[in-house]
């Protein structure tokens, strides 16, 4: 089975939060080929989540997981942390009041 490359799968995902009126951007541009991707999501309300894909060890499958939730200075500092673990690390923000991300649409998990 091919792989997708980060960007195309980048490229992709913010076509779909487009298409949808949500709000996101690159706040840190990682590996183009294998970069792993980090995902924000700000509610607007002073918290966030951040999520990142793994895989699911019973199924083989990729799934997307929180890696942190709460207020957002505190999830910056997460993310903060995995970027200097992680040079390569892409980070997307996506504001959405509503908590929309799309992670869990058919087609986002590879």
């Amino acid at each position: 089975m091919t792989r997708l490359t980060a960007r195309f799968w980048i490229d992709a995902y913010l076509v779909r939060l487009r298409l949808m009126d949500i709000p996101a951007f690159v706040v840190a541009h990682g590996d183009d080929t294998a970069g792993a991707v980090l995902v924000k999501l700000n509610t607007l309300d002073g918290r966030a989540r951040a999520f990142t894909r793994g895989f699911d060890l019973m199924t083989g499958g990729r799934v997307w997981t929180v890696l942190a939730e709460g207020p957002e200075a505190d999830v910056d500092a997460t993310i903060a942390r995995q970027r200097g673990f992680d040079p390569d690390l892409w980070v997307i923000e996506v504001e959405d009041r509503e908590g929309r991300h799309l992670l869990d649409e058919e087609g986002l998990q590879s």
